[in-house]
């Protein structure tokens, strides 16, 4: 008898353990967030352990460091989430500090606007697609988007100061 309560508790009581575990490692706060566009994925990460990865849309160019202000390309480089914006045109966003003293000298030097309010955020309320599906497009002018619910987990895991890396 006792065997079988053993073996039932592991069978239906461990899923509900480990699940349990999953979704309080979600509310965490992470440390590093790291974006490698050349897989459309971004992953939020804790004590240098990918926490969750999610797929991204980006810039209608997404090769190449952002150089200038309507370039359509996301910036890469390593920048801070400085704040959160709970109004944003695109559900709630997390502002990301582009462009850095880097980006402003080059833009200074070539005599252009380096250009600026990248954010992290959430789906496009004009699209007619469901939010999977947009996510395979590249349709933003420089940001990256995930779903709204997706929005909703990362705003709960990042704190305003959390360092982002954007890689090619």
């Amino acid at each position: 008898m006792r065997t079988l309560s053993i073996l039932f508790m592991v069978i239906f009581c461990c899923p509900l353990l480990a699940n349990a575990s999953s979704a309080q490692s979600l509310k965490a706060k992470v440390d590093l967030v790291v974006v490698n566009k050349s897989e459309s994925r971004m992953s939020v990460m804790r004590d240098g352990k990918v926490i969750k990865s999610y797929l991204i849309a980006m810039g209608d160019v997404p090769s190449g460091h952002k150089l200038k202000e309507g370039d359509q390309r996301t910036p890469q480089g390593r920048y801070t989430l400085d704040y959160k914006k709970s109004d944003s045109a695109f559900y709630k966003s997390i502002h990301i500090s582009y462009p850095n003293e880097e980006d402003k000298l080059r833009a200074d030097a070539l005599g252009i606007r380096a250009g600026g309010m990248i954010m992290i955020h959430g789906e496009n309320p004009r699209s007619s697609l469901p939010p999977e599906e947009a996510q395979k497009y590249n349709w933003t002018n420089g940001c990256i988007a995930v779903t709204n619910k997706e929005m909703d987990e990362l705003w709960q895991m990042i704190d305003a100061g959390t360092p982002i890396e954007i890689w090619p």
